[in-house]
């Protein structure tokens, strides 16, 4: 008689339970349609605002690929530069050649780097920030292994470095640098990019690390007899 009681009584209240919650959500409803004029703007704003948010959610997952996509790019950009052999350098245009510098820069975490060498350029042809922040302006001469940089064209990037109020100035040739032009590199610290050296920076080696060989690199007398008997001049 006792769990028919307890039966009876578990009934009522699970019946209790549906009728309060039938009649509650009636009166919702009730509610609803009487105060919908001053409820909808509500309901819409947060449908507006959910809408938002997952549209803000996506265009950031899309950025962040495209990032990605973009940074793979450039890592193997920056690959591809490394393997070319400077007698590919040597068939370049001058364009060319300073898209390479350009590129060796970004490679090795120069930032804001951008191409401007042409016609009126002031003697840059490519500017931008080295990995510590400082800035940088880059002349770039492609041309034949045999000829000589002359003082007068490091004097002119230091007008150039002046003119663009650079912290740094790089000069990067596919040929090599004269002994007065050497001394008047290092007196002036120009960071004086010749062929050995620009061998070495598109294998791999970074350009600060270039600056503690400033100066070096074209090797003594007899290395310079064997450059002249390769190349002439």
């Amino acid at each position: 008689m006792a769990r028919r009681r307890r039966s009876t009584a578990a009934r009522r209240r699970r019946a209790l339970r549906i009728k309060w919650g039938t009649g509650g959500g009636a009166a919702a409803l009730v509610l609803l349609v009487v105060f919908w004029a001053s409820v909808w703007p509500y309901l819409l704003g947060f449908l507006l605002v959910g809408v938002a948010v997952e549209t803000g959610r996506r265009l950031w997952r899309t950025d962040r690929l495209l990032r990605g996509r973009d940074r793979r790019w450039r890592e193997e950009d920056a690959v591809q530069a490394g393997r070319r052999t400077l007698g590919e350098v040597d068939v370049m245009t001058g364009t060319e050649f300073e898209e390479l510098v350009a590129g060796l820069c970004r490679r090795d975490g120069c930032t804001e780097v951008r191409r401007v060498g042409g016609a009126g350029d002031n003697g840059a042809d490519v500017l931008g920030r080295l990995p510590d922040g400082r800035t940088m302006v880059v002349q770039c001469k492609r041309y034949a292994p045999s000829r000589a940089i002359p003082n007068r064209e490091l004097r002119d990037l230091l007008g150039a470095q002046v003119h663009f109020r650079a912290e740094v100035a790089v000069f990067v040739t596919t040929s090599r640098f004269t002994g007065p032009s050497e001394k008047f590199a290092v007196q002036h610290d120009i960071l004086a990019v010749h062929r050995d050296l620009l061998g070495l920076w598109n294998n791999g080696a970074s350009l600060t690390s270039l600056s503690g060989v400033n100066g070096r690199g074209q090797g003594d007398a007899r290395h310079r007899a064997r450059w002249k008997q390769a190349y002439g001049g």
